[in-house]
């Protein structure tokens, strides 16, 4: 009965936030940007602090969405992570001072706004969230 009361608390809030709960994610970059394509491993990797750069050496610089629904859905079809181990993953990484976690925004405007106006930014956005001239780099289904 819990299971049950649990997937029903999930349907709930997905809807209560506007949130589609199978929402099709996309990994992304602006229009000014150099980065082309990208691969799930990779993209993992950069998201997780294991890499800064692209594989031929391009640094760089990641987006996070704000706390809610979209990140944890992306963390969790990206690296198999839910919302409390992606924080105790990232607070040991910057208590260890061997990475710091993506700039987040504040909104899906402000990070629309960052990929237009940053080089080499790499963000997440939902497939419908995406505006004219930004490079599609990943589709995580």
């Amino acid at each position: 009965m819990s299971r049950r009361l649990s997937a029903l608390l999930i349907a709930l809030f997905a809807l209560g936030t506007g949130w589609p709960a199978h929402a099709e994610l996309v990994i992304v970059a602006g229009p000014r940007s150099a980065i082309t394509e990208l691969t799930r491993e990779h993209a993992e990797k950069l998201y997780l602090g294991r890499a800064t750069t692209l594989t031929d050496g391009t640094p760089v610089t990641l987006m996070d969405l704000p706390v809610g629904p979209a990140r944890d859905d992306f963390y969790l079809k990206l690296a198999g992570k839910n919302s409390t181990q992606i924080r105790a993953y990232w607070s040991r990484l910057v208590f260890t001072g061997r990475a710091m976690p993506p700039r987040e925004a504040d909104s899906i405007a402000e990070a629309r706004q960052w990929l237009a106006d940053i080089p080499n930014l790499i963000g997440y956005l939902d497939k419908g969230d995406v505006t004219p001239g930004m490079r599609v780099l990943l589709r995580i289904p």
